[in-house]
């Protein structure tokens, strides 16, 4: 997990300034309050939303998967 969140960090680190903004943009929750607080840098909490981002867009693909498959079996 530790080298996955690497990456992130990575990535977050490589934005650009736009990109950065994007992704701070869609921050929501308790995520914009630990950054407003400085209990994260910018670079930890872009990429705890990178990684979010990455998790919902891999169960949205399952889902539409399923449905797929559940259509083809009809």
């Amino acid at each position: 997990m530790a080298s996955n969140t690497n990456d992130y960090i990575a990535q977050a680190k490589i934005l650009s300034g736009e990109q950065r903004e994007r992704v701070l943009s869609r921050m929501s929750g308790k995520l914009p309050k630990r950054l407003a607080k400085d209990k994260l840098t910018e670079d930890e909490a872009i990429a705890i939303q990178l990684e979010f981002e990455d998790e919902q867009l891999q169960e949205w693909k399952d889902k539409v998967a399923n449905i797929r498959a559940k259509d083809q079996k009809k």
